[in-house]
């Protein structure tokens, strides 16, 4: 069996590493140990926080929407509730575009919605 050289495969690997690791602060910019955990390290932040954005990102929605709802005098759930029941199918991303730029039309959902909720 043929003998293996690593060496330009390894210094590629090392390379990739502390590339990634550029702008990190003191040795784990410059060091492959401590810049191979921190890149480690980072990757599984990278991979939790884009969950975490998507969840953020729907708090605020609903956030938006209770502040838009709760000037028509109903809460959101009511408000979520009352347009299923009218069966008005919107996300809530538009809903709380509609909330933040549209004031007017939110405000006729919301009539809707209350609407469906007394009858």
């Amino acid at each position: 069996m043929a003998r293996v050289k690593r060496a330009v495969n390894a210094k590629k690997k090392r390379r990739t590493v502390l590339n990634r690791a550029k702008g990190y602060y003191g040795q784990a910019s410059r060091s492959y140990k401590y810049a191979k955990e921190q890149v480690q390290h980072s990757l599984q932040y990278q991979y939790r926080d884009r969950r975490n954005k998507k969840r953020e990102i729907r708090s605020l929605w609903i956030t938006r929407i209770n502040a838009a709802a709760r000037m028509n005098d109903i809460s959101y759930s009511q408000f979520m509730h009352g347009l299923k029941l009218a069966g008005i199918e919107l996300d809530r991303k538009v809903l709380a575009q509609m909330a933040y730029e549209d004031i007017e039309s939110f405000n006729e959902l919301a009539a809707i919605a209350k609407k469906a909720l007394e009858a």
